[in-house]
């Protein structure tokens, strides 16, 4: 039985079975502050093998696995009426949730003798009336049957979040806000010891790109003959549940971080406190990247480092190789990251670099120890449509190495400045618009051949990630932060 942690970090889909990332960012958060003791909390999807990825600290003290949708089976003793949840529940998926109402749920759920299940919460004749209620009330546009697996989904995650035991902390620090700020929020409640935030990216920015794109969440079909639809679709119902999980988290925190400013207007959208929020930028290894010797190469060499998953966008970094090879032939192209993520798009990816020729141009590297390739890299690449502040942006300014990066998240502050950079170092790469190979390779295309240029932008990132992006003035105010609390 694991001992009360000084600090609860509760992670969703990341540490310790996925790399790279936050789960990096987390395993060396844990390391660097060894004078603390924590206690991990990972949601997982309610089936699937996970494999560990990284060797747990020898300061964590627990580690609990938490699957989403996964009740207790037991015959229906306790059965009873949950009509008196529908306004907390329809408040959360088609309104303005506030902590009052996760309270009242969690207060409902404390009334069963014993721990409710699936069956006195999902399968049960009760749970069908409020499932139809809700359903009559806000979606009798949509498919019945499509509702149904959705508010199935939805309510069974939030029990599972809600009924899972609790880790003993001094404080609960939640990397996102979603299931994992929804966790922090019952803590608070439960405990009111304090609670902190730390966004990478914006949780319900990311989520908004997966819902517009899921296949399986079908377009609305209205019943009526008006032209203007102003009815709502499933994709409605996902998203306002993952923005309320946001305002949970928001208004149950104490600390609401971020890594850079940008992330701040979208999260005081979603209701955060401005009085509470801070940023707190990763900082690099400067000494450890700074050490590693530029080696002499024949071929120009350009590299993206991430997971081979559509929000990386991978396919233009491809494209692009496919035009820089025109006027380069010689070019050298890493794609360096996990693959396993979504085998399908990894897949769509090899089969476009033999669909346009590239074998001989573009390598995939897999994950990799990125020490060993960085002396051969001309440029940096990141063609993500989404990002908060990569760290691998900065990983590479401290080698020198300028980055062509889409304008997401931090990487127009990392590559051209913040806007309060008092005296302006200048550019350190280039930055370019979302979707567009031809203006990625124009940009790497300038800087492999114009030598003052990549000189300048090579000086330049490097000055900066030694200004204001080091280990240890990150690692400082995490641990002034927790002093503040344990």
């Amino acid at each position: 039985m694991s001992k009360q942690a000084d600090v609860c970090l509760i992670l969703e889909g990341t540490y310790p079975y996925v790399s790279g990332g936050v789960s990096s960012w987390t395993h060396e958060l844990i390391s660097k502050q060894s004078h603390l003791t924590f206690h991990i909390v990972s949601i997982l999807p309610r089936e699937g093998e996970v494999e560990m990825k990284y060797d747990l600290p020898s300061n964590v003290v627990g580690h609990t696995n938490l699957r989403l949708q996964k009740l207790p089976f037991r015959p229906g003793r306790y059965a009873r009426s949950l009509d008196v949840l529908e306004g907390a529940m329809n408040n959360l998926t088609v309104g303005y949730a506030k902590l009052a109402d996760l309270d009242h749920i969690m207060r409902v759920l404390s009334h069963y003798p014993v721990k409710p299940g699936d069956h006195e919460l999902l399968d049960c004749e009760q749970a069908w009336q409020l499932l139809t209620d809700m359903y009559e009330q806000s979606f009798p546009e949509n498919s019945f049957l499509d509702y149904f697996w959705s508010w199935r989904a939805i309510m069974g995650s939030l029990y599972s979040i809600l009924l899972a035991k609790l880790p003993e902390a001094s404080v609960y620090h939640a990397l996102s806000t979603g299931y994992a700020g929804a966790l922090a929020a019952r803590a608070k409640l439960e405990t009111d010891k304090p609670v902190m935030i730390t966004e990478h990216g914006i949780y319900t920015n990311e989520r908004r790109i997966e819902v517009a794109s899921a296949e399986w969440l079908e377009e609305n079909f209205s019943r009526s003959l008006t032209i203007d639809d102003t009815n709502r679709s499933l994709r409605d119902l996902w998203m306002e549940t993952f923005t309320n999980y946001s305002r949970l988290t928001y208004e149950a925190a104490d600390e609401i971080i971020t890594l850079f400013g940008g992330n701040q207007m979208a999260q005081v959208a979603d209701g955060a406190d401005k009085s509470k929020m801070k940023v707190i930028p990763n900082g690099v290894d400067v000494e450890r990247f700074s050490k590693i010797t530029r080696a002499a190469h024949d071929r120009p060499t350009i590299a993206l480092i991430g997971r081979v998953v559509p929000i990386k966008d991978i396919k233009s970094f491809i494209r692009c190789c496919s035009i820089l090879r025109e006027h380069m032939p010689d070019l050298k192209a890493y794609i360096m990251g996990p693959q396993e993520e979504d085998e399908a798009y990894y897949q769509e990816c090899t089969d476009m670099v033999t669909h346009l020729s590239l074998e001989n141009t573009i390598e995939f590297t897999g994950q990799v120890r990125i020490d060993d390739y960085l002396p051969e890299i001309d440029v940096m690449v990141m063609t993500s449509i989404s990002e908060a502040q990569p760290l691998v942006i900065l990983e590479a300014g401290a080698c020198g190495i300028p980055t062509v990066a889409t304008n997401v998240g931090a990487c127009h502050e990392l590559i051209m400045g913040h806007e309060d950079e008092n005296p302006a170092i200048g550019a350190g790469g280039e930055v370019v618009s979302l979707s567009n190979p031809t203006a990625v390779a124009s940009a790497i295309f300038r800087l492999l051949t114009d030598e003052n240029h990549y000189n300048s932008c090579s000086e330049n990132i490097r000055k900066r990630v030694n200004t204001y992006y080091t280990k240890e003035q990150q690692m400082e105010s995490y641990k002034r932060l927790y002093e503040k609390y344990v």
